[in-house]
């Protein structure tokens, strides 16, 4: 099972609701650039090689711009949606010929909606179901206890390192690293 690496942190906001309460966030190990992705999918059994697979990313990349960029929706089945939304300023115009891009639109966001087809469904809701959590802090801990040359069982253990089920709270926290 996929193992998605948390860290515990503390809400500080002094006038939160929330004030004291622990939630996790998410930990990442590695981001991997275009290549190291075709790479990877090369590694899978694939028949082509990885400058192959890197040019058909980049050439997706691309190509999804350029159509998000023309108003529409991209959808890569089994994957999801890809769709922009506008964010405008605060406040808006105050008569509708008032309004202009220039001045009251602040972002172009590119969005993503996970596929909810039965059978490839990636929603946050089944896509939790598919992970293992692991405290990045006691994953750490035992890394470098294993990697400790004093340690009697010596060397890197590597195996399931534990620290299964969510750990609740977060709601509304924002993913860190």
């Amino acid at each position: 099972m996929a193992k998605i690496f948390y860290l515990l942190k503390q809400n500080n906001t002094k006038n939160s609701k929330i004030y004291g309460k622990w939630f996790a966030r998410s930990k990442t190990t590695e981001t991997l650039n275009t290549r190291k992705m075709a790479n990877h999918i090369a590694e899978h059994g694939s028949i082509y090689t990885p400058d192959v697979v890197f040019g058909v990313l980049e050439k997706f990349r691309s190509c999804l711009l350029e159509m998000l960029l023309s108003s529409k929706r991209v959808k890569i089945d089994g994957l999801g949606i890809f769709f922009t939304t506008l964010e405008n300023e605060p406040g808006g115009a105050i008569k509708k010929e008032d309004f202009s891009p220039q001045k009251n639109l602040k972002a172009l966001h590119i969005r993503f909606l996970p596929d909810q087809e039965a059978e490839t469904n990636i929603s946050s809701r089944e896509f939790i179901k598919k992970a293992e959590f692991v405290n990045a802090e006691t994953f750490a801990g035992q890394l470098a206890e294993a990697d400790n040359p004093n340690n009697p069982s010596g060397g890197n253990q590597g195996g399931n390192t534990g620290g299964g089920g969510n750990t609740g709270g977060g709601g509304n926290e924002s993913n860190g690293d």
